[in-house]
């Protein structure tokens, strides 16, 4: 199947699971997970009509911008990003999604104070609370954003999260729960420069479920662009 009927299938299926759920579908996006498909790809995926692209790594971000890739849909960063490249990203993206840690704040602040810009980003929450994954331990969470008048260019738009591998359909629920809790929790305490407007959770294999449970954005890698070669990668 081509890259447009993929996005159509997943399309219908988004729908199906938020009217089961009794959730209007146009209240979640379609972020498309762009890691290791090049600007060709990037660009059908967005004429098939997804609504955002999200990229994982800072160089493929540089090199596809360069090449004018995300024309069209806005640019999101949704890997782990590293202090020293948070000049490569700030300003750049539309939102960061997966900022895991204080001193990310921070260096996210520091730049987007020098470029003069305001940077939007989500909270990434490690709600599996996996020791091989980085994110904020849930009870964290509110501790960070009473924090956040220390940082003025950074408006926090939501919680994204990446919960266990999922073995079986349902098993992701409880975590994609317990983000949707915390979402409402934090909203009910109206922080400022805090906005839950965006909970990203949901990816290939259990987006269904992240949708029964709340989710506002979905992370699409595989189910549009097909298994990622990471042989090539490495070549």
């Amino acid at each position: 199947m081509s890259i447009a009927e993929n996005i159509a299938a997943i399309r219908a299926e988004m729908n199906q699971a938020a009217i089961a759920a009794g959730r209007n579908p146009a209240d979640i996006q379609l972020c498309a997970a762009t890691k290791m498909n090049d600007a060709d790809a990037v660009r059908q995926a967005i004429a098939a009509g997804v609504d955002c692209c999200g990229e994982n790594r800072v160089q493929e971000l540089t090199a596809k911008s360069a090449e004018n890739a995300y024309d069209g849909a806005p640019v999101h960063f949704i890997g782990v990003l590293q202090t020293n490249k948070v000049k490569q990203v700030v300003g750049k993206v539309d939102l960061i999604q997966s900022v895991d840690r204080m001193n990310l704040l921070a260096a996210i602040e520091k730049e987007a104070a020098r470029q003069n810009v305001i940077q939007n980003i989500l909270l990434e929450v490690n709600v599996g609370r996996e020791e091989s994954k980085s994110g904020f331990a849930p009870e964290e969470v509110t501790g960070v954003l009473e924090q956040l008048p220390n940082f003025p260019h950074i408006r926090v738009k939501g919680l994204m999260a990446i919960p266990p591998i999922s073995q079986g359909p349902g098993e992701n629920r409880r975590f994609f729960q317990e983000i949707y809790q915390l979402s409402v929790d934090i909203r009910a305490k109206k922080y400022d420069n805090v906005a839950m407007e965006c909970l990203s959770m949901g990816m290939s294999d259990d987006f269904a479920d992240a949708i029964a449970c709340g989710s506002t954005m979905i992370r699409i890698g595989t189910a549009i662009f097909g298994a990622r070669n990471y042989a090539k990668s490495h070549q």
